[in-house]
């Protein structure tokens, strides 16, 4: 039975991550180890300078009171007597589209399994409002019934969104590139009792550029977006301007 590891960022009591391991557990061996509390935006953050404490909640279930990241690296090096055949981070309330990547939680959890190379995926429902975490789940079981595991590599994670609709109303499935996120009243300024200013980062619902196709074109039309993720950043384009540049200074 291949043995799958869970985490997030919204906490190890999230509806996301209990209705993804009520339908996994049906064919799969699966462990839980999440943050104790909500850690979202917690983008690849280690805890350094504080012990990490371990909370066995059921005999499968595992609390950490640290970072997504942290709970990847502990599950894989200290709690699992086995390690896993997959690593699934989610699934999260919210989305996580392009450039949002580099602040999730959710994410940073996944491509830390990949680091440690495990095959990983990250999951997502692409809305602000709590939606239905038990039909995204019956589309990840619906993934795995195309025989997932075969497509899985310990060098890319897979980055999962799906769109906030009934399961007739999804269309299927698209594989997607990330899009890019129109930034507006990014910081908000409001006041306290005092009248002390105090400042919100991250006012309002993000916007996103059209065309292409990206994650959040798919999302959009009704489809569940796939978009394979690695972590060089390398743009190699840019080497021989780089190189011109060197011998003309040198």
């Amino acid at each position: 039975m291949k043995r799958i590891l869970l985490t997030n960022d919204d906490g190890v009591f999230s509806e996301g991550i209990g209705e993804l391991a009520k339908v996994l557990r049906k064919k799969y061996q699966i462990k839980i180890v999440a943050p104790d509390r909500e850690r979202s935006a917690a983008s690849h953050s280690l805890t350094l300078h504080n012990p990490l404490r371990i909370v066995k909640i059921k005999k499968d279930k595992f609390a950490i009171d640290g970072t997504p990241t942290d709970c990847v690296i502990l599950a894989i090096n200290s709690i699992l007597k086995e390690k896993p055949d997959l690593v699934i981070s989610g699934i999260n309330n919210g989305p996580n589209m392009g450039e949002d990547v580099l602040y999730s939680g959710t994410v940073a959890a996944a491509i830390e399994a990949m680091n440690l190379g495990f095959p990983a995926v990250a999951i997502s429902l692409a809305s602000y409002q709590k939606g239905n975490f038990a039909d995204c789940a019956k589309i990840i079981d619906s993934l795995f019934s195309k025989n997932f595991f075969s497509i899985l590599s310990p060098k890319t994670i897979l980055n999962i969104n799906i769109p906030p609709l009934a399961l007739e109303k999804i269309k299927g499935f698209k594989v997607t590139k990330l899009g890019h996120r129109v930034y507006s009243d990014f910081i908000i300024e409001k006041k306290d009792p005092r009248g002390k200013p105090y400042f919100w980062i991250g006012g309002q619902i993000p916007e996103w550029s059209e065309g292409g196709e990206t994650d959040f074109d798919a999302i959009k039309n009704g489809y569940v977006s796939i978009t394979p993720l690695n972590v060089d950043m390398t743009n190699y384009q840019y080497f021989p301007q780089i190189e011109n540049w060197i011998k003309k200074k040198c």
